[in-house]
């Protein structure tokens, strides 16, 4: 399995704002997103990280160049953001 992780600095009044944003994406990601197996949202008190479960490394690539993610899930998160994204993939073993 392969995990893409974005850690995304969102102010804490922002958070249910972007728990909104994770729900609305998470079944069309699971359902239309190649390779997609999970996603969960991990809030943290320092963050918000989002854990995308994939198949391979590369659908983990191509899901960040794909459309659902650079115009709909980042044109929305955006105005919450505080900083840029801390985007990592890993592969398990």
């Amino acid at each position: 399995m392969v995990y893409l992780e974005i850690n995304l600095q969102v102010a804490p009044q922002d958070r249910p704002a972007a728990a909104a944003i994770y729900t609305r994406f998470k079944v069309p990601f699971l359902t239309q997103a190649k390779g997609a197996l999970s996603k969960e949202l991990l809030i943290r008190e320092e963050d918000v990280q989002v854990l995308h479960g994939f198949d391979s490394d590369e659908n983990a690539k191509s899901y960040l160049g794909s459309t659902m993610f650079t115009n709909d899930v980042v044109t929305a998160l955006k105005p919450l953001l505080t900083s840029a994204p801390d985007v990592r993939i890993y592969q398990t073993m």
